[in-house]
């Protein structure tokens, strides 16, 4: 298998976002005055021998050129305080991977590491693919709650796609402890779904396995700097003992495998990460 990364824009987060310190969001969110630098948003892509298949697919770019793109009022306010994005002409889900020289029809499946806005921007163009996200996680779109939430229904709930919806379920497989549930996403053992619930409450991640090599695992936004994962410091989103069950899981796997190679959404290493693992196309 070969796996690339590309890039729909730049989000400028919160510091608070990257790291927490315990403190409400919706307080770090109005008070604070600074921004990260820019931080990549990443799209995985991953060319198994039998399909091809997206992890997480992006940013909109309609959200910077379309002002109705967000809710109006106090709510589309606390999202331009969440996040300021920079994504270019050229940086929409079709043409990045044209560059790359795929053509996004041909893509099987787009699995969701979860349904916020940045990993749910390529949903309009992949109508023809299957779309893989955790029951769980569905579920959060029909709350009272989703879009204070940071679930933008309008932009989920597309006429025609085709939504699976899954369930890990129990497994004692030594080889991916301590996960003690999976889905097999094509029924092979290479790809495996495993939850990793914190940053929001059906999250997922998923296990690359190569046979001879370290896996990959891609996790979302469970962090958005593997240092800071790899110390235990976690996200200012989401809910923090979630994230920190979560990122003891990967952490156990990471000691159990040597050489897993730790992928997120947001990490500005993770380009380079994955062109050490040598199996960037």
């Amino acid at each position: 298998m070969r796996v690339s990364v590309i890039s729909t824009g730049t989000v400028r987060i919160r510091p608070d976002h990257v790291e927490g310190r315990g403190v409400p969001v919706f307080w770090w969110l109005l008070t604070s005055r600074r921004w990260t630098a820019p931080r990549p948003i990443n799209v995985f892509v991953i060319e198994h021998p039998t399909a091809l298949v997206l992890f997480d697919t992006g940013q909109d770019r309609r959200s910077v050129t379309d002002a109705a793109y967000f809710p109006r009022g106090i709510v589309g306010f606390l999202y331009r305080r969440l996040a300021r994005f920079s994504i270019a002409a050229g940086e929409t889900l079709p043409a990045l991977l044209a560059d790359r020289g795929y053509d996004i029809g041909a893509v099987r499946y787009a699995v969701l590491s979860h349904l916020h806005q940045d990993h749910i921007g390529g949903l309009r163009d992949l109508r023809h693919a299957e779309i893989v996200v955790s029951d769980v996680e569905w579920r959060q779109v029909s709350r009272r709650t989703a879009v204070l939430d940071g679930y933008l229904a309008d932009h989920i709930l597309l006429p025609a796609s085709r939504v699976t919806r899954v369930t890990p379920v129990s497994t004692e497989d030594p080889s991916i402890a301590p996960f003690a549930e999976a889905h097999d996403l094509l029924g092979d053992g290479s790809l495996l779904l495993v939850p990793t619930p914190g940053h929001s409450p059906g999250s997922l991640s998923l296990l690359l396995r190569r046979d001879g090599e370290p896996p990959l695992l891609f996790v979302g936004d469970l962090t958005y700097d593997v240092e800071l994962l790899a110390e235990g410091r976690v996200p200012g989103v989401g809910s923090r003992s979630g994230l920190r069950a979560s990122s003891r899981l990967v952490a156990e796997f990471v000691e159990r495998n040597p050489g897993t190679v730790v992928l997120a959404a947001h990490d500005p290493a993770a380009a380079a990460l994955l062109a050490d693992a040598s199996v960037v196309r």
